[in-house]
C-alpha cells in the first residue's frame, strides 16, 4: 500500500499542506470546522505524523533523555518511574540510558544530542563528580541533575534534604529515650553521607548528648556488610541503643547483626535493652522485617516528578534561571 502523506491529508481536507500541518501541530488560530476536517481526513486515510522530521523542522523534540548510573538501583528506579509519569502526562517520552562509569557518562551526552533529545535528566555516576556543566550546556540541551548529595555548580539540581533528613531520624531517635545513638554506613568519601552525618551530630549537640567517632561505623552497602559492622559495633560498645542506618540495605542488615549479640529490635530500651533502628530511603524488602524498621524517605518518585517539571520548564522556555529544588524528608512509621 502506498504511504499516506500530509499531502493526500490536505487534498482529502481540501486545505493546504500549511493548515494540515498548523493543524496537527496546534499552532496559529485555525476555526473548529477546518480542525476538525483535517482530524477526519486523518483518521479516514490512516495518516501517521513523522515525529522525528517535525521535530527537526521545529527546532525541537518531545523525547526527553534520563541517564542512570544503574538501572536497578531501587532508589532511581523509583526516581523514573516519577520522572516517566510526569513527562507522559506533559506530552513527552523518556529515552532512558544507564551510564556505569565517567567514560560512558560523556557517551550517553553525546548519543543522546545526536539523536535530538529535547533535554537530559542525569544522575552523576558517583557523588564526588564534578559534572563539566559548561561542557553540557555546549550541546545546547536543557539538563537536570537529579542527585544524593548537593551540587554546588551553576546547573538545575533536584535531590534531597540529608541533613533535615538525619536531623529528623535523630530527633524521632532521641523521643523514643535513646541517649547513646551510632550511624551505620557509607564511606567517608560520601557527599551523601558527610551531609547526613552533619544532621546526625548537630541534633545530639543540640541536645546535648554525646559524640563519639568511634559510634560512627563505615561499611559497604548491602546486608552482609552492614550485619558484620553492627555486630562489631554492638559487641566493642554494648552501651550503643539505637543505630541510624545510612542505605535501606543497611538498615535490614543491621536487624540481623542486633540478632548476632543476642540482642531484639525494638523500641524499649529500658526494660528489654532492645536496639532501635532507622533507615533512609525505604525499599519493599524492608517491609517484611519485624518489627517494621523506621524510615525517613525523600520521595524518589516525587524527585523524578519534580526534575520533569523544571526539564519541561526549560524545554517550554518558561524560566531559563538555574534553580536547585529540595524534596523535603518524611519519617515512615509502620507499626
Amino acid at each position: 500500500m502506498k504511504k499516506v502523506t500530509i499531502t493526500d491529508v490536505a487534498e482529502h481536507a481540501g486545505v493546504s499542506v500549511t493548515t494540515v500541518s498548523m493543524v496537527l501541530g496546534n499552532k496559529g488560530r485555525i476555526s473548529p470546522d477546518t480542525i476538525e476536517k483535517v482530524n477526519n481526513a486523518v483518521n479516514a486515510l490512516g495518516y501517521v505524523r513523522n515525529r522525528a522530521a517535525a521535530n527537526l523542522r521545529s527546532n525541537s523534540s518531545e523525547i526527553i533523555g534520563l541517564i542512570l548510573k544503574d538501572i536497578s538501583d531501587p532508589y532511581y528506579a523509583q526516581v523514573a518511574a516519577g520522572l516517566c509519569e510526569e513527562t507522559e502526562k506533559q506530552g513527552y517520552m523518556v529515552f532512558l540510558a544507564q551510564s556505569g562509569d565517567d567514560e560512558k557518562f560523556e557517551q550517553c551526552i553525546l548519543t543522546m544530542a545526536r539523536q535530538g533529545v529535547g533535554g537530559i535528566a542525569f544522575c552523576p555516576t558517583n557523588e564526588n563528580q564534578q559534572v563539566n556543566a559548561e561542557a553540557l550546556k555546549a550541546h545546547n540541551l536543557p539538563l537536570v541533575c537529579i542527585s544524593r548529595a548537593s551540587l554546588n555548580q551553576p546547573i538545575d539540581y533536584v535531590g534531597p534534604d540529608n541533613a533535615s533528613a538525619a536531623k529528623l531520624a535523630t530527633e524521632y531517635l532521641i523521643n523514643q529515650g535513646h541517649r547513646r545513638i551510632a550511624y551505620v554506613g557509607g564511606k567517608s568519601s560520601s557527599l551523601c553521607r558527610a551531609e547526613r552525618v552533619g544532621g546526625y551530630c548537630s541534633t545530639l549537640m543540640q541536645f546535648g548528648l554525646p559524640f563519639k567517632p568511634e559510634w560512627v561505623v563505615e561499611c559497604d552497602a548491602g546486608q552482609a556488610p552492614a550485619a558484620k559492622a553492627v555486630e562489631e559495633l554492638l559487641s566493642n560498645h554494648p552501651q550503643v541503643t539505637a543505630v541510624l542506618c545510612h542505605y535501606s540495605s543497611t538498615a535490614v542488615g543491621a536487624v540481623h547483626g542486633v540478632h548476632r549479640v543476642g540482642g531484639t529490635v525494638g523500641k524499649d530500651n529500658i526494660f528489654n535493652k532492645q536496639i532501635s533502628i532507622v533507615g533512609f530511603d525505604a525499599v519493599q524488602e524492608a517491609e517484611l522485617t519485624e518489627p517494621p524498621i523506621v524510615f525517613v524517605n525523600s520521595d524518589a518518585r516525587e524527585i523524578g516528578r519534580q526534575a520533569a517539571l523544571r526539564l519541561i520548564e526549560q524545554l517550554e522556555k518558561t524560566d531559563g534561571t538555574s534553580r536547585k529544588v529540595i524534596v523535603p524528608p518524611q519519617l515512615v512509621n509502620n507499626d
